[in-house]
């Protein structure tokens, strides 16, 4: 185990290099593990923030098939006469309580998911917009010597 001096001497020296954000799922450049797999770029996909959204609204649908199941099996526990049905009844309104709350919790990330993904393809069509104008409005003059770029 390093001593404490070096680990912080070793930190010191990587925060001397300037600040970076790292992503776990990015490998760094040259890297070919530890991470994703990608290129170190962070980017952002619609099309990933819906499925998402809809990978979470089958979630929810199984979780709440699993809500339905418990209910059944419970139907069929004897009450009477078994010791442990206390406990059964309890540990039965435990699951219930939270499978419920997951279902409705995957249902309620559903529309902010999908708002997120929306909102950044907007963001990134307005950037891509404003630079646009800037290139329409700003034209660079001809090279010198002709257009064709002959010489």
């Amino acid at each position: 185990m390093a001593s404490f001096d070096l680990e912080w001497a070793g930190l010191k020296q990587q925060a001397a290099g300037g600040p970076e954000m790292h992503l776990a799922s990015a490998a760094p450049d040259g890297a070919s593990g530890g991470g994703g797999g990608g290129n170190g770029d962070l980017t952002s996909d619609k099309a990933v923030w819906n499925r998402a959204s809809k990978d979470l609204a089958g979630l929810s649908t199984r979780v709440k098939g699993g809500v339905g199941a418990l209910e059944t099996g419970q139907k069929g526990a004897a009450l009477a006469g078994v010791e442990s049905a206390a406990a059964q009844a309890e540990l039965y309104q435990s699951w219930k309580t939270y499978l419920d709350s997951l279902a409705g919790k995957c249902t309620s990330l559903q529309g902010p998911l999908e708002k997120a993904g929306q909102g950044q393809y907007e963001n990134d069509e307005a950037i891509k917009g404003g630079f646009a104008q800037i290139d329409a409005q700003y034209k660079d003059t001809p090279a010198t010597g002709g257009s064709d770029g002959s010489r």
